[in-house]
């Protein structure tokens, strides 16, 4: 081939002999620039891995394309304060990142790019070492340091590789705070928007209780109006009708006893007005079931039998008998007849206090036994516990023409509940009775009807 036909065919003139090798070195820089191009491209994209496989990948690629044995990736102090790792350096394939790790001629080039970037290129790196900068909006913020494989020429393409990589790479660090701060931002949104969904479903759902509570406040103050009318009524009927219908059944009864005592036709009209005293005292028991109506709702509720207790007490609150509740022993639940039947029990004790004993204070006591529960009603009234045993023994052995009703009633009530009825002096000076019932008395047959048990206290 002529000296002109491979300048044809390469496309180079030279004078030189050596234009060969030189072609050749040129294609495999040519061939090098092309790959770190294309590190360069999978650098950039490697963003949103974060900033240190980002790093990572520009010190490989840099490190590939100059066959360096040592390469020095660095990051300014002052600049960039968001960007980590702060310096990375590769040696034969091997990442570090601990200063203490790195040889004394590598630190010195890392000292250089961390303190003083804008002095790295106009500063000769010396054996052998080449040294870029790394600028960003035209500042310097690090910079590369390498020590490429002796024998291996560093060209000015080769210095253009290493400075756009740098570059590129600040731009992509950047970028990177960039991405991660923005996607923290979103998801301290995501999180605040999430709240705030919350806060509206709170705040929504206390509107609706408290739109509850003002028609529950409305209804309460409609049914207080209510109630006060009917405290009125009860008043009204407690001060001036039973009153007179109490004072209508005690005079029936002192003058039954002293047509009595006259004997002969008089006895006649004494035993005719005994119905009268009887129905006298039906009206006042009415009257006191009114009251007690008036006093409490017809929806409220009933309650266990201490708090039936409390409330009977009040029926009497406005005469001159004052009721006191106590409860010995821990409650037990009760069957709800059973606790009606006490109830009753206790407001025959009560009306016997007040309108035969003349009491003005009463003590209902109720207490829960191993094994029984008693009740007991003590008043400080004139009764004579010795005389009412003895009625109790004749009412129960013949029929007392509706006098002392009371009372058997009492005694037929304890009896029916299976228990025992006593009567004694209390300590305040009265009457005290007395009803025990054994436990557990309560059994249920098929019909759901209360059936009593056997046994209980039956001595005075």
């Amino acid at each position: 081939m002529t000296d002109g036909g491979l300048e044809i065919l390469t496309g180079l003139r030279s004078g030189k002999r050596s234009y060969y090798p030189e072609y050749v070195r040129s294609a495999e820089r040519f061939e090098l620039v092309v790959q770190a191009l294309d590190g360069i491209s999978r650098a950039l994209v490697r963003t949103a891995a974060g900033p240190r496989p980002l790093v990572e990948w520009v010190v490989r690629t840099a490190a590939a394309h100059l066959n360096a044995d040592w390469l020095l990736f660095v990051v300014a102090d002052g600049v960039l304060p968001a960007a980590r790792p702060r310096f990375l350096a590769v040696t034969g394939g091997e990442l570090i990142d601990d200063e203490s790790m790195l040889p004394a001629d590598v630190r010195e080039h890392l000292a250089v790019l961390r303190s003083h970037p804008w002095e790295v290129e106009s500063a000769d790196g010396g054996e052998g070492w080449v040294r870029v900068s790394m600028t960003l909006d035209d500042e310097p913020v690090g910079g590369i340091a390498a020590r490429p494989t002796a024998g291996l020429e560093v060209a000015a393409t080769d210095r253009a590789i290493l400075r756009v990589l740098a570059n590129q790479a600040a731009v992509a660090l950047h970028n990177s705070f960039l991405f991660h701060a923005t996607t923290q931002l979103r998801g301290r949104s995501d999180q605040l928007y999430d709240a705030t969904t919350r806060h509206a479903r709170d705040l929504a759902a206390r509107s609706a209780e408290l739109a509850e509570a003002q028609r529950l406040l409305v209804a309460a103050m409609q049914r207080q109006a209510l109630d006060d009318e009917r405290h009125r009524i009860a008043r009204e009927l407690h001060d001036s009708v039973t009153q007179s219908v109490l004072s209508i059944g005690m005079t029936i009864e002192v003058c039954r006893a002293e047509l009595d005592s006259i004997g002969g036709p008089a006895g006649e009209i004494a035993r005719r007005l005994a119905p009268a005293k009887d129905l006298a005292r039906h009206a006042a028991e009415q009257l006191r079931a009114a009251i007690y109506a008036l006093h409490h709702a017809a929806d409220e509720a009933a309650g266990p039998l201490p708090v039936l207790l409390q409330r009977l007490s009040t029926v009497h609150a406005i005469t001159s008998l004052y009721v006191k509740v106590a409860l010995d022993g821990e409650p037990v639940q009760l069957p709800p007849s059973l606790e009606q039947s006490m109830l009753r029990w206790a407001g025959e004790a009560l009306f016997n206090a007040a309108a035969h004993g003349k009491a003005t204070r009463a003590l209902v006591r109720l207490r829960y036994q191993p094994g029984a529960v008693a009740l007991s009603v003590a008043d400080n009234g004139n009764g004579d516990p010795v005389q009412l045993r003895r009625v109790l023994r004749l009412a129960s052995a013949a029929d007392l023409s509706g006098r002392h009703r009371g009372l058997a009633n009492m005694l037929a009530l304890a009896e029916e509940l299976g228990g025992a009825l006593s009567i004694r002096r209390s300590r305040s000076g009265g009457v005290l009775v007395r009803l025990d019932i054994p436990l557990p008395p309560p059994t249920h047959d098929t019909t759901g009807a209360w059936t009593p048990g056997t046994g209980g206290r039956r001595d005075g």
